[in-house]
Formats: structure tokens, sequence, C-alpha cells
């Protein structure tokens, strides 16, 4: 069996698609499907490169490893911004990817991991002010604003289409939830993808233990000696840590800890890297001047201080306004971490299996109070926890793609050629 795996994004560069390219193809191989070749970006280290989000010929060169090459199954990792979205802010049957060709054209199946899909209001949610600050014309910033608010105002269907395209044109899809795959498949049932959740996995090849985590990147220990110099030792008396994590956009939501009374036995360890895919400036000074939240500024972690800095924490605070999916959720589960989080779609999934604490609304003092309760019944949700992360180990991850790949080969079925 040859796989052709497509992804723009890939390791050494920085990013959660390609992250996630790079462990799946590693654990499909380690299962022994060898023949599992990357086309990606030139600044990735796959078998071939040529792929850019402003390529207009990534279907071309798709087509051409397809015809040269002799694959059994093309596995395309769909995030719609990676192969060069365009919005049309006049007519939005213009809008397009520049590898609708390929589905369109390709002979051999194609199996789409969809890792982007929205609602109405969190597709408007994705409209954000970008300026320069040193530069700022308001004036032109509110007419770019309200052109992005008009574009994306007409092309909310034109958008969700365009991953109803993809998975009509593919031999089976895959969502990383069922919230996911529905809002894909629309009203068609019978389309819905498989559900196959985001894998993950320590990077450390032996244990960590919280106290040596913190001891390691000098964060806040799990013990505390009271007034009489005794140690304390109570998991409720010692201070807990909540992480905030990602790239750093607005639709992370991390402003709400501008007003967040945190709980005495929490602190917020918080840690980002620039977005490269937007100009995005978000201002975060105010975290200076709070005692109660950590800014580590450690820019784009390795697999290994990822892995460090979740053994270190005790759960994950995520105030998303905008969430397809989160890599980061499911990096924290694996490494026994519960969440609090934003009242969206996708984490209420996750938070029916007591994974974590959903805030109905995105307030402070919300947020606040679901950290203290997080605290209060931590044990519960912290064994839901470890008996739900075993889903999301690559080897079962993989193993559940490869069933997908033998169904697909022995159905035979190949995507619908337009003739030329």
């Amino acid at each position: 069996m040859r796989i052709l795996m497509v992804s723009t994004e890939y390791p050494p560069m920085q990013g959660g698609v390609g992250r996630y390219t790079k462990n799946l193809v590693t654990a499909l191989r380690n299962l022994g499907i060898h023949d599992v070749y990357v086309v990606c970006n030139e600044k990735g280290a796959g078998d071939f490169i040529g792929l850019q989000s402003s390529n207009n010929y990534n279907s071309d060169i798709l087509l051409e490893l397809v015809d040269k090459l002799h694959f059994d199954i093309v596995h395309v990792q769909y995030e719609p911004g990676l192969y060069g979205l365009k919005l049309s802010g006049l007519n939005p049957k213009n809008t397009s990817t520049n590898i609708d060709t390929f589905y369109d054209k390709c002979g051999i199946p194609i199996i789409t991991t969809f890792h982007s899909a929205y609602t109405f209001r969190q597709w408007m949610n994705l409209v954000v002010r970008i300026r320069n600050k040193e530069t700022e014309n308001r004036i032109l910033t509110n007419i770019n604003m309200l052109f992005s608010y008009w574009r994306h105002l007409i092309n909310y269907q034109s958008f969700s289409y365009l991953n109803r395209h993809k998975l009509e044109k593919s031999a089976a899809g895959i969502a990383f939830s069922n919230y996911l795959s529905r809002l894909i498949s629309g009203d068609d049932i019978s389309s819905e993808c498989n559900v196959i959740y985001h894998g993950s996995a320590s990077a450390l090849s032996t244990s960590v233990t919280k106290n040596e985590a913190r001891k390691r990147l000098n964060l806040p220990g799990i013990t505390k000696v009271n007034k009489d110099n005794n140690i304390v030792n109570n998991y409720h008396n010692c201070q807990k840590i909540a992480l905030a994590l990602g790239f750093r956009t607005s639709t992370k939501g991390w402003d709400i800890f501008k007003h967040m009374d945190i709980p005495p036995d929490w602190t917020i360890v918080l840690n980002h890297s620039q977005n490269h895919y937007n100009k995005e400036i978000i201002d975060l000074e105010y975290l200076e001047y709070n005692e109660k939240i950590l800014d580590l500024r450690s820019d784009f972690l390795s697999d290994d201080n990822l892995s460090l800095l979740m053994y270190a924490a005790d759960a994950i605070i995520l105030p998303y306004k905008v969430c397809s999916a989160s890599g980061v959720m499911f990096d924290a589960l694996t490494h026994g971490l519960p969440f609090v989080a934003s009242n969206l779609p996708f984490f209420k999934e996750f938070a029916a299996h007591n994974l974590g604490i959903l805030v109905r609304n995105r307030d402070p003092n919300e947020f606040s109070t679901a950290l203290e309760a997080l605290g209060r019944d931590y044990s519960t949700y912290k064994n839901a926890v470890d008996t739900f992360k075993g889903k999301l180990d690559w080897e079962f991850v993989a193993r559940e793609h490869t069933k997908i790949y033998m169904k697909v080969m022995n159905e035979g079925r190949k995507s619908n050629v337009i003739a030329e």
C-alpha cells in the first residue's frame, strides 16, 4: 500500500497541522506501513516539496506525483488556509483553494482529514483587527475591517461548500469529533466523516513527576509550608497550575485573563508564539502586572518541552472565541490534564465525557468559579481523563486510519473524475 500524505505544513516548520501529520506518518510506519510519502512546503522535511499556500500550481504538482509514482491512496490534511483559501469580496462563487482542481481530476482514492469547519457565529469571529503598531492609520484599518466583515458575511456558505466538495470527492473523510463531522457533511447524514480523535503522546521517554517538572522549569512547587514550618501535601492546599498555550491570536480569548480574579490556589502559566500566518498584534503587556499569571515567553515549544510543561500542570484553560478542534486540548488530555473551556460545540462534546468543565458565558468570574470547581472535584475529572486518553494513543489512531485505508482499497472506490 503506497500512500501520498499531503500537508503544506510539515516539521521543522512550526504549526499544529504539520506536527500532527509528522506524528501520524511516524505511527503508520511503526505499524509496518513503510510506503508513506510526504509532500509539503520546501521548508518541511518531507519526501517531496513544492506545495505552498500561495502556489496556484499545487494541483498540478499533486496530479504529476500521482501519475508518475503510482500511489494507491492520497491522504490530504485539509486546512483551507494552507492551500491558498481565497475569499472573493464580489462573487462568493469564485471563492476557492488551489487544490480544488486536484480533487476534481485525481484518478485514485483520496482520503481527507478536515482540520477546520465553523458555525456562522464562529466564522464571523475570525475577523480581527489587523494593525501596524508603528504606522497605524485608523481610517484605513476601519475600512479594511468593514471589507473583511463583508467578505466573511457573503462567503460563509462558500467556505462550507469547499469542505463539502472535498468530502464528496473523497473516498472517505476523517474528522476529530462528531461535532466536526456533522458540521462538514451538513444535512447529508450518509456522508458523515469517520471520527478519529487527534492523536497525542508524551515526547519524553521516561516518566516525570509534577514536582520534578516544575523544578526543571522553575515553576511554583506542589508543596507548601504552613505557619508551623510543616510541609503541606494535601492537593487542595497546594498551588495548582492552569496552562494556556498556542499561537498568539485574538481567537484564543486570552484577553479574559486581564479581568479574572484568579483563585488563590491557582496560577495561570502562559506560553505563546507568533502566528506566522497573519499580522495580528495582541496586547499582553498587562500580564507583567499580575502576579497570578506567569508568561514563559518560550516561543514555539519542542515536543520534549511541551510534554515537560504539561507534566508540570494540573489543567489546561481554553477561553477560546473560535475553535474547530484543539490539538492543545488533546495534548493536555494525553498528559492527564482536565480542561476549563468556553462553551463551544467542540469542547461540549468532550465535556460530556467528564473531561473538563464548560464556562457557559465567556465571563472572567465564571472562569474563576470553574477553576475553583475543578479543584474541589479534581480526582473525578482526572480519573475520567486517565480512562479516556487511551483513545488518543498514536498506535491506536494509526490502526484506525489503517482500517479506513484497507476499506477504501478493498471497495476500489475512486474520486469522481470530471472529463476534461
